[in-house]
C-alpha cells in the first residue's frame, strides 16, 4: 500500500479505528481530533508505517467478509388498544379531600395540667400484673412514656421494705438520681431514702438506696471480691430504670454486668419506654439467672402525645394540624409553624440563595 493509498484509507476510517491504530504508538492520542490524528499517524517512521499499512489491509479484508446489515425501515407506529383505567387509578387521579382546619393554640393546650375534679386512682391491669410477677421472678416493664412505670417501682419497693428487704434504684444519670431522691423522699420519708453517686453520699444505710448504674456495678464488683458486703443478705429488689441503655454501644456493658452480678435472691425490675427487643432480653435474663423473667409489654399510650414548636422569636404554635400524635397516623405540618420555618430560613439562609 502506497503512502497516498494509506492516507486516503486513514481519512475514510472512523475515529474509533484511528485510535485503535494509534494505541501504543502515539502519546495521548485520545485527545486528538481526526485530522490531527491522521497527520500524526502518517508522520511516524517508515517501519511503523509498514506495520500500520498491514493492519489497515487486515481491517479492510475483515470488513469485506462481514455482510452488510440492512438499515431498518421506519414503520408507522401501530395503535395499541387502550385499556380503560381501573377504579383505583381513577380514584388516585381525583383531587384529594380538603384537610381539616388546623387546631388553635388553645385547643392544643386543652386538658394539660391538674384536673379540676380529683379522681380516685386504680392501677391498670398491666401494673398489677407486673407487681404480682415480682413475687416469683424478675420483670421487664416496656410501656410508653407516661403509662405509669413509676407506680410499679414504688409499689414493688413498698412491698420489699415491708419484708425488711433493701431496695436499690438505679438511673443512668446523676440528675435523674437526684430527682428520684426528692420524689422518693416525699413518698417514703427522707429517713427511708439514701443516695450514692460520684459526688453525693447521703443516708447510705437507708432501706432504699438510689444510685447510678455504674455505682451499683462497681459495688457488685467489690462485693464479689469480698471487699464489702453491701447488705447482700438483705438485698431484695434492684430497679434498673431507663434499661434501654442495654443497647448503648459504650455503656450497655454496665447494665449487662449489673444483671449478671446481681444476687440470686434479689428480684430485678427493668423499666423502659423504648426497648427495641424486650422479648430477647427477657429470654436472656431467664437463661443467665435461672429464674423466669416476666415481660409486661404494650404500646397503648395512657397520656396523649402532642408536639409544639417554640420559635426563636418567642412565638409558640402547634407543630402539626392535629392535636394528638397517633401511632401509624399521617401528620401534616401546621400552617403557622410552616410559616415560621419559612421566615427562619429566609432570615438565616436568604443571603445564600441570593448568590
Amino acid at each position: 500500500m502506497t503512502y497516498d493509498e494509506l492516507s486516503s484509507q486513514l481519512h475514510d476510517f472512523p475515529v474509533r479505528l484511528l485510535h485503535r491504530l494509534a494505541q501504543g504508538r502515539i502519546h495521548r492520542h485520545f485527545r486528538m481530533g481526526k485530522t490531527r490524528l491522521v497527520h500524526v499517524l502518517l508522520s511516524l517512521p517508515p517501519e511503523q508505517l509498514e506495520t500500520i499499512s498491514a493492519e489497515v489491509v487486515s481491517i479492510i479484508r475483515f470488513q469485506e467478509t462481514v455482510p452488510a446489515v440492512p438499515k431498518p425501515t421506519l414503520q408507522p407506529p401501530t395503535q395499541s388498544k387502550v385499556s380503560k383505567p381501573t377504579a383505583k387509578e381513577v380514584a388516585s387521579k381525583e383531587p384529594t379531600a380538603p384537610l381539616p382546619p388546623p387546631i388553635t393554640t388553645s385547643e392544643f393546650l386543652e386538658g394539660i395540667g391538674v384536673p379540676d375534679t380529683p379522681q380516685s386512682f386504680s392501677p391498670d391491669t398491666w401494673q398489677q400484673e407486673a407487681i404480682d410477677s415480682l413475687k416469683t421472678g424478675d420483670v421487664i416493664v416496656s410501656v410508653p412514656t407516661g403509662s405509669g412505670k413509676t407506680f410499679v417501682a414504688v409499689e414493688a419497693a413498698r412491698q420489699a421494705m415491708a419484708a425488711d428487704q433493701t431496695v436499690i434504684y438505679t438511673s443512668p444519670l446523676k440528675a435523674l438520681s437526684n430527682t428520684k431522691m426528692t420524689e422518693f423522699s416525699q413518698i417514703f420519708g427522707a429517713d427511708q431514702v439514701g443516695i450514692l453517686t460520684g459526688d453525693r453520699r447521703d443516708n447510705p444505710h437507708a432501706p432504699i438506696l438510689i444510685m447510678t448504674t455504674e455505682i451499683l456495678r462497681n459495688l457488685l464488683y467489690d462485693a464479689a471480691g469480698g471487699e464489702i458486703d453491701m447488705r447482700m443478705d438483705t438485698l431484695g429488689l434492684v430497679i434498673l430504670d431507663e434499661s434501654q441503655y442495654l443497647a448503648d454501644p459504650e455503656r450497655g456493658v454496665v447494665w449487662e454486668e449489673t444483671i449478671i452480678f446481681c444476687p440470686a435472691q434479689s428480684r430485678l425490675l427493668l423499666l423502659s419506654a423504648s426497648i427495641g427487643n424486650p422479648e430477647e432480653i427477657a429470654a436472656w435474663i431467664s437463661h443467665i439467672r435461672l429464674t423466669e423473667c416476666h415481660l409486661v409489654h404494650h404500646r397503648n399510650r395512657s397520656v396523649p402525645l402532642r408536639a409544639a414548636y417554640l420559635d426563636p422569636s418567642g412565638q409558640f404554635t402547634p407543630l402539626f394540624r392535629n392535636r394528638d400524635i397517633v401511632l401509624g397516623q399521617k401528620t401534616t405540618l401546621h400552617p403557622d409553624t410552616q410559616h415560621l420555618f419559612t421566615q427562619y430560613e429566609e432570615h438565616t439562609l436568604g443571603h445564600r440563595h441570593r448568590r
